[in-house]
């Protein structure tokens, strides 16, 4: 299975901590040059301003149509393929996961990522390698820092933006209900911000490990903006009411000791 890196080529500590990991699981993997906000144009990131429930930011918008290129790259390539952001942690499960999930039919698209946030889940689920299993998800909240993407459900993501235009990578993917989702547990990979959440010795730089995207004074945006994220709300409630009966509301496991510590890039 292919695995595309995202990394902003002035992000070279994170470059660096990505080429030791994936060397040190034996996956071969391919850099994909994110887009930067001086690649997106004044008249791009006009285009997609009143897209989601909050003003999007160019960094954000870059973000965005960086997961983008890959979603492409698949379609093209007509084969799934694992998109890693550049500051995710693998567990030393996800070589034998993606060799047991690239043989699965049925699916657009696998999460393997956990970030501390109840997921709605179906209540049984599929054996796979690693002790682990794999779970329908109905609705997650949270991440795009590791997933598997099939080529329909890369179709899908794109089919999604010319609907309700673009959003976070990650709400984006949320928010494209027509995409079949599925969970792996225990979660193979976290973002290296939630070493602490998880219980895990963080040995990277704070440089590596603190958020690039977003943070807690994004612009909340006019009232139009308020309305509209009032009425995702609602919809969203509507939803999760839906999934009451066929699904379970809850934190995905991780398993500590699959995690293993990647020196100081210092």
């Amino acid at each position: 299975m292919d695995i595309f890196v995202i990394n902003l080529t002035s992000s070279i500590k994170r470059r660096e901590f990505q080429e030791k990991q994936l060397s040190s699981l034996k996956l071969d993997y391919q850099i994909i040059h994110a887009m930067s906000t001086k690649d997106i144009g004044n008249n791009t990131y006009k285009k997609h301003y009143y897209d989601w429930q909050r003003p999007l930011k160019n960094t954000e918008v870059a973000c965005y149509y960086s997961h983008k290129l890959t979603w492409h790259k698949i379609i093209k390539k007509n084969q799934p393929a694992l998109i890693l952001e550049d500051d995710a942690l693998l567990s030393k499960c996800v070589p034998k996961l993606l060799a047991d999930l690239s043989g699965k039919k049925g699916m657009d698209l696998v999460n393997l990522e956990n970030r501390g946030r109840k997921k709605f889940i179906s209540k049984s689920s599929m054996a796979l390698e690693c002790n682990s299993k794999l779970l329908r998800l109905y609705q997650d909240r949270t991440g795009a820092a590791g997933y598997i993407l099939w080529p329909e459900g890369a179709k899908k993501l794109i089919q999604c933006e010319k609907r309700k235009g673009i959003a976070l990578a990650d709400a984006h993917i949320t928010a494209c209900h027509s995409i079949r989702t599925y969970q792996v547990e225990p979660a193979p990979i976290i973002q290296l911000d939630q070493c602490t959440y998880y219980g895990l010795s963080n040995t990277c730089s704070d440089e590596i490990s603190t958020s690039t995207i977003n943070n807690c004074n994004n612009p909340k945006g006019s009232f139009s903006f308020r309305i509209k994220r009032a009425y995702f709300q609602l919809k969203l409630g509507l939803y999760q009411f839906l999934l009451i009966t066929k699904s379970d509301r809850r934190y995905i496991k991780t398993r500590k000791k699959d995690f293993f510590a990647i020196n100081n890039t210092k």
